[in-house]
């Protein structure tokens, strides 16, 4: 299906889902947030939350947020913008919240915000957005997502190609149903933590907290 500004309501029950779902989620994990916040602070200090610039829909950059789960300035140290197997900059709160995926919790207000939705390709950092092909950018179409079609087949064991093009399949054959074929598909790998990996090279991730 080719993208189209004016595809209706079928775009607009997408973002009225977004909105629902995001405020509800804001609300039942606010105490959960807070508690991780609190860990945080304990384990290594200010700040909570990590804030990077990502590329969204159409290549406007955004402010997207996530729990801090490495040291602070952790470009700066070690391997600069790779992840080793067992870095020694993630810290010790940070492993759980990765292994978890509850480091993504704050990325609910970026989908409040309109930043994101719920389902999309995952947002990349500009230098990696760079990289991209003039056929590879067509994923860059739609709002980027907090869970999507490559995050489901693979999450973080993919090739930098394989997610491209399962991306790209994502925004060619996007409906309703597949958003919430997505979502309800996203809950086990979740609480399962699959594809989850502390060892990452800049070439294969999307989001990059070294950067």
């Amino acid at each position: 299906m080719q993208y189209n500004d004016n595809l209706g309501i079928a775009w607009a029950l997408k973002r009225a889902l977004d909105i629902v779902l995001s405020a509800m989620a804001l609300i039942v994990l606010s105490p959960l947030c807070l508690i991780i916040a609190v860990l945080i602070l304990i384990d290594s200090g200010w700040p909570p939350l990590f804030v990077q610039t990502r590329v969204g829909r159409n290549g406007c950059h955004f402010k997207l947020y996530k729990f801090r789960t490495m040291m602070v300035n952790s470009e700066k140290i070690g391997a600069g913008l790779f992840f080793e197997q067992d870095d020694p900059r993630f810290t010790l709160v940070g492993r759980v919240l990765r292994r978890t995926t509850l480091d993504e919790i704050p990325q609910f207000w970026n989908v409040l915000r309109g930043d994101i939705s719920l389902v999309g390709p995952r947002p990349m950092v500009p230098v990696l957005a760079a990289k991209l092909s003039p056929e590879q950018v067509r994923r860059h179409r739609i709002r980027p997502g907090m869970t999507g079609w490559a995050w489901l087949h693979g999450r973080n064991n993919l090739t930098w190609s394989e997610r491209i093009e399962l991306d790209n399949w994502y925004v060619d054959n996007w409906s309703l149903w597949l958003d919430l074929r997505i979502l309800l598909m996203t809950i086990p790998r979740v609480l399962k933590s699959e594809g989850v990996r502390l060892d990452q090279s800049a070439d294969e991730v999307d989001d990059l907290q070294s950067l």
